[in-house]
């Protein structure tokens, strides 16, 4: 499937937790993280998105996704984020 895809990261503003995913619409997916109810995320809501890296496949989100969950480390998720331009 083609189109605009997109590793985004998510910090809750209740502590702090990083959490890491990739959509098509992160701010769709924002709005469902923030709206959950019976979920991990909705125990750390309010989220707000800080950072989006676009991809033109949903491989290529994929693979970057697991790349930066595979680290298991805030300090790589805050260096990623204050390096890379597009952060929200």
């Amino acid at each position: 499937m083609e189109g605009k895809f997109f590793v985004y990261i998510l910090q809750s503003e209740s502590d702090g937790t990083y959490y890491v995913g990739y959509s098509g619409n992160p701010e769709k997916r924002l709005l469902i993280h923030n709206s959950s109810v019976d979920s991990w995320s909705s125990r750390k809501k309010p989220w707000r998105i800080i950072y989006k890296e676009e991809f033109t496949n949903r491989s290529d989100a994929i693979i970057r996704e697991k790349e930066i969950k595979r680290q298991k480390s805030r300090k790589f998720i805050e260096k990623l984020i204050l390096s890379i331009g597009d952060v929200v």
